[in-house]
């Protein structure tokens, strides 16, 4: 259940959340008083266990807030120390109090390679940024990259917890070899959320609900002083993500908007919203802006990224539509739910048959080059540079997945 901070009851805050079916959170109930120091009232499913843990770390935030005086009850479900830290936080500064300052926990995440501008990305699981119990394992299932998303998947009464419990993660969660991703809200709200998020080194922000290659600009400029103010030099990389016909007929200048930019995406949801379409499996209603899509990101020398695929229990409707889309160009596309992150893999990834093509026609325009010879027959087909250009790339994607050996004369495989 969403808790709401009380309206027009200055010095008083809640945060977090609260019920029999709540895991892995913690609901707080904070009252600033003049005097009388920190009353603390602590129920928790491990107590027994981490009870005193909590109390100190608790009294930790508060102290760090310069909060000297309150009343507090929490109501633990098995929290870890960065979420406890987030949900304090925000009642904190819901009850108007925190002065300046901020809680954020010491950095135990472990420090990870800067994300390749043209890493893999066939799929990027979408986590709702206010529910810390999705965010714990995600790596583990092995998707791309993890969305920790500030913007649709989160209530509006809920922006400003859930950008403390994001800040707090990139700091605190180990997400493996995912790229780790955060989509924040449109500006001029989304100031805030890249205020909070950009100094804890995200690889890539979503940036939602683009029509304008200014919008991305606006955004580029912020992230490029907060990275400054941070002292930050890794990249950050830029995905817009065009939901109107405005923003699908504008792709090839939002594309261009700036050099953070690695990936361009669609949200169909939305797209088929304004279009006053129904959405369906075939896609037919959507086929023009996917298409605008891809050859607006291939002009652009982008990857090009598909939406999702809402339907989480049609695992043979989600591997047509990938299979498709790869067809059509795309490089990825968006999940909801770890169980689609391998059907996901195995349709974006080359055929056997086509690497083992790929890697002949490689091969023979090799041995032509060494003969000084520009065109090369290979069966009953002739093999001239595009054709051998794009064999080369499905033998970079093969190996960058792993199927296939790493080429020993390239300077190393591409992702991380």
């Amino acid at each position: 259940m969403v808790q709401n901070n009380t309206a027009g009851n200055p010095g008083k805050g809640e945060a977090g959340r609260r019920g029999t079916d709540v895991r892995s959170d913690l609901f707080v109930s904070l009252e600033i008083r003049d005097k009388g120091g920190i009353d603390l009232q602590l129920t928790s499913r491990v107590d027994l266990y981490y009870g005193e843990v909590i109390r100190a770390q608790v009294r930790s935030v508060l102290e760090r807030l310069e909060v000297r005086n309150a009343r507090v009850e929490i109501e633990d479900t098995g929290a870890l120390p960065f979420t406890i830290a987030a949900r304090v936080e925000a009642a904190v500064r819901r009850a108007g109090a925190g002065s300046r300052k901020d809680a954020r926990p010491e950095r135990t995440a472990p420090v990870v390679p800067p994300s390749p501008k043209d890493r893999l990305r066939r799929s990027r699981l979408y986590l709702p940024g206010n529910e810390p119990k999705f965010m714990l394992n995600a790596g583990l299932h092995g998707p791309d990259g993890i969305i920790l998303d500030l913007e649709d998947s989160v209530h509006p009464a809920e922006k400003d917890t859930a950008r403390l419990l994001v800040r707090n993660a990139l700091r605190c969660i180990d997400f493996g070899c995912s790229e780790r991703m955060v989509r924040i809200n449109p500006l001029p709200l989304g100031a805030e959320d890249l205020e909070a998020i950009v100094p804890e080194g995200p690889d890539l922000i979503l940036i939602p609900k683009v029509e304008s290659a200014n919008q991305v600009r606006d955004v580029d400029r912020r992230v490029t002083d907060l990275l400054r103010i941070a002292g930050e030099t890794r990249p950050v990389w830029l995905m817009p993500i065009l939901e109107s016909a405005l923003g699908i007929e504008n792709a090839f200048e939002i594309a261009r908007a700036s050099e953070r930019i690695a990936a361009l995406t669609l949200g169909l949801e939305d797209y088929t919203a304004d279009l006053g379409v129904v959405k369906t499996v075939e896609g037919t209603e959507s086929l023009y802006a996917r298409t605008r899509v891809v050859v607006a990101a291939k002009a652009a020398a982008l990857q090009a990224i598909d939406s999702v695929f809402g339907d989480v229990g049609d695992m043979e409707g989600l591997a047509l539509w990938a299979a498709r889309s790869r067809q059509l160009g795309f490089e990825g596309m968006g999940c909801v739910h770890p169980r689609q992150i391998e059907v996901i893999h195995t349709a974006y990834a080359p055929s056997k048959e086509e690497i083992e093509k790929a890697l002949r026609i490689e091969a023979a325009f090799r041995e032509a080059e060494a003969k000084g010879l520009a065109v090369v027959s290979l069966g009953s087909k002739m093999i001239d540079a595009p054709v051998v250009l794009r064999a080369r790339k499905i033998v970079e994607r093969a190996r960058a997945m792993g199927l296939v050996p790493a080429d020993p004369g390239a300077e190393g495989e591409k992702g991380r």
